[in-house]
């Protein structure tokens, strides 16, 4: 809104009312100063703007406060690593997790009331954990169903009207339903659901040809539509439907019958019978699967308006710039990242010790991360959220490709015998991003470069800024990062993540509206109750 005439602004933007204001009576040195100590006031303001920082390391920092920086002016060039520019835009962030299964919460039923409840506030409150705000849960059996024998929700053979479908293993004390809402109370978060196998008897033969018979896919279609139903009869909507987990390793059926499947029986059905939820393509094993399997669908329009997101694993550890490609394809597509695990069965190295409790750890995972979001990823799911000291408990059906041993790594390993909590190097450059970037936070452009430092960058609707610097070297590295006019110069320490945050509004403005609380809880080693703080937002 335009000034009134007799009034000028503020640095807060604010108008400061001149009584009779003339310029014509004012002469021009007069007027020369009073805009000379305009501009001093707004520069003050800018650069005096707060930035507030939260640290996890190798020297034992945990999402740990640090005291405020404040931005310099950018004087010289040669201070600067990197650059910050929120005016090019690039992903919408939906959200960073991982995934229920029942091993996690047979697990967390080990432990005494009060240390279930700190495990599940660390994992997903927003204010005092990690705020996860995209998980994975899944359709029937998988390798860590560990609660029971393999099952699916309709074991009787031909029975295609599903009037035997039952979820009633997923409202047992270890069931998916149970884990959810367990979660839910803590915080909020959209939930994706792939199947690793229909019931047996929808397979030509579970023993020799464990592709979909065509003759059931209609039957398939209303297993799906009956687990959604079902589920949100128990109060719990999954928000994405993936078809298939892992298409050839798990069900072995080629993408163009998922492309058959999907046009002709799921999408027209789900439609008939309005489901809110909507359906991600399948979820290949890795990137360069997705890349040569995905046009295979997605260039029907006949199938592709029924996909929402196009979801792709980790397991490859290479070939970013296929999903990439992928990216600029379908650019109308969010691309999610909905699994990924250390496990010796999907080429981990036996020299490496599983489950891994050092803290180091973390920064191989902070570099996957980056590497997904870097090619326009919105979500990053972790496989295992919770396993126990040996890596399990995990399932054994090894005509279902699941097993003996399997042992894997998880965001949080809980000793049953002892009951000691660890939350892994993962959990906390993982935290660092679910905490902090919050779903429909923007990706903006980052550039510059500093050897062993990588820095990343969003903007949240509020117009706040989220950085997030990692350092992988073993020493403390200093940086400087600009933005705007402004310089901002820190010590990143060794092998750690940093968060930086900070208004893109003027300080004194910024001043104007609360911030935020500026303490993370830190969630207790040993898993005893929060030690004393202050709770801390985001914003």
């Amino acid at each position: 809104m335009q000034a009134p005439a007799n009034s000028i602004l503020d640095a807060k933007g604010e108008r400061l009312r001149v009584k009779n204001f003339d310029t014509a009576r004012i002469d021009k040195p007069c007027l020369a100063v009073v805009l000379v100590l305009f501009l001093l006031m707004s520069c003050a303001a800018t650069v005096a703007q707060d930035v507030r920082r939260f640290v996890s390391s190798k020297a034992g920092d945990r999402i740990s406060p640090k005291p405020a920086l404040q931005f310099a002016p950018g004087r010289d060039s040669a201070t600067v690593n990197f650059a910050i520019d929120e005016n090019v835009r690039y992903q919408k962030m939906d959200g960073f997790g991982a995934s229920f299964l029942e091993a996690g919460l047979i697990c967390l039923n080990r432990l005494p009331p009060a240390k279930r409840e700190s495990v599940l506030r660390a994992l997903f409150d927003p204010d005092t954990g990690a705020g996860f705000s995209a998980m994975k849960t899944v359709i029937a059996s998988t390798d860590f169903m560990s609660a029971g024998p393999f099952y699916s929700y309709d074991g009787v053979p031909g029975d295609v009207a599903m009037n035997h479908f039952s979820i009633e293993r997923d409202l047992g004390p270890n069931g998916l339903i149970t884990f959810i809402k367990l979660a839910r109370r803590y915080g909020n978060f959209v939930l994706q659901a792939p199947m690793d196998y229909p019931p047996d008897w929808m397979l030509i033969d579970v023993n020799k040809n464990q592709d979909v018979n065509p003759r059931y896919y209609d039957a398939l279609a209303h297993y799906y539509l009956r687990y959604l139903q079902e589920y949100e009869r128990y109060g719990v909507f999954v928000d994405y439907l993936s078809l298939f987990n892992e298409p050839d390793i798990y069900t072995k059926i080629p993408y163009d019958e998922i492309d058959a499947l999907l046009k002709d029986h799921v999408g027209p059905l789900f439609k008939k019978e309005g489901i809110r939820t909507r359906i991600m393509l399948s979820e290949a094993p890795n990137r360069e699967d997705a890349a040569r399997n995905y046009p295979l669908v997605l260039d029907d329009p006949a199938a592709r308006q029924y996909v929402s997101v196009v979801p792709y694993h980790g397991y490859d550890n290479q070939d970013w710039d296929k999903i990439l490609n992928l990216h600029r394809q379908y650019p109308d597509l969010p691309l999610w990242m909905t699994e990924v695990c250390y496990a010796y069965d999907s080429g981990t190295p036996k020299s490496m010790s599983l489950p891994r409790f050092d803290f180091e750890d973390g920064d191989y995972w902070g570099n996957q991360i980056f590497n997904d979001l870097e090619v326009h990823t919105s979500a990053w799911i972790y496989w295992n959220m919770i396993l126990d000291e040996k890596g399990g408990p995990w399932s054994v059906s090894k005509i279902h490709g699941n097993p003996d041993p399997n042992v894997q790594h998880s965001v949080v390993i809980i000793d049953r015998h002892s009951k000691k909590v660890t939350y892994t190097g993962l959990y906390y450059y993982l935290a660092h991003f679910s905490k902090f970037v919050r779903p429909g936070d923007i990706r903006v452009k980052t550039t510059g470069s500093l050897d062993g430092v990588r820095v990343m960058a969003f903007q949240a609707p509020d117009g706040s800024i989220v950085a997030e610097l990692m350092n992988s070297k073993k020493e403390d590295v200093e940086v400087g990062v600009k933005f705007h006019d402004r310089v901002l110069r820190m010590k990143l320490p060794a092998i750690s993540i940093t968060t930086a945050l900070w208004s893109s509004k003027p300080a004194k403005a910024e001043a104007a509206g609360d911030v935020g609380a500026d303490a993370f809880v830190r969630p207790a080693e040993h898993g005893e109750a929060y030690p004393h703080g202050t709770l801390m937002a985001r914003r």
